[in-house]
């Protein structure tokens, strides 16, 4: 169990960004509930569960050489009493060497724009503070790569 507290949701969730940034297992995972009903979507994965697959898909993220800096935006932020919901918008840049293919391509476009990517974070306050229970993150939408233009063709309105 981690001794680390985190007094309020924003806390862990700082705590959540740090960790990433940093490539930090044991720091991230003191920020994750000790149950075995967390839940993890990383973007374009499959649904994760239990202490077991989450360590080990951070595991895998963080195995890659290249780090990542987040810049995190449009937060919008629900609090109850023993529940607070996060969803924002992760606006990631690699620094380094390329990480894994899969990775690279969760995180990165294959251009140096940063990879928008929306995310909800659901924290859960227990008797060692806040801590998360639900990491869901998925491409921005508008992040496909456009369309190759096509010939010029005479548009008819109806």
């Amino acid at each position: 169990m981690s001794d680390r507290i985190f007094p309020t949701a924003q806390d862990a969730e700082n705590a959540f960004y740090e960790a990433l940034e940093r490539a930090d297992l044991e720091a991230m995972m003191a920020v994750w509930a000790e149950d075995e009903e967390i839940v993890c979507v990383h973007p374009t994965g499959p649904r994760l569960s239990g202490q077991d697959q989450v360590r080990e898909s951070w595991t895998q993220i963080f195995a890659g050489s290249a780090r990542v800096r987040v810049h995190v935006t449009k937060q919008l932020v629900i609090t109850g009493m023993m529940v607070a919901i996060h969803s924002v918008q992760e606006n990631f840049t690699l620094e380094g060497e390329e990480r894994g293919e899969q990775e690279s391509r969760q995180l990165q476009g294959r251009d140096s724009r940063p990879a928008a990517i929306v995310a909800t974070n659901v924290y859960l306050r227990t008797a060692a503070g806040w801590r998360m229970i639900v990491h869901h993150a998925s491409p921005a939408p508008g992040q496909a790569e456009p369309k190759p233009a096509r010939e010029a063709s005479p548009k008819i309105l109806h």
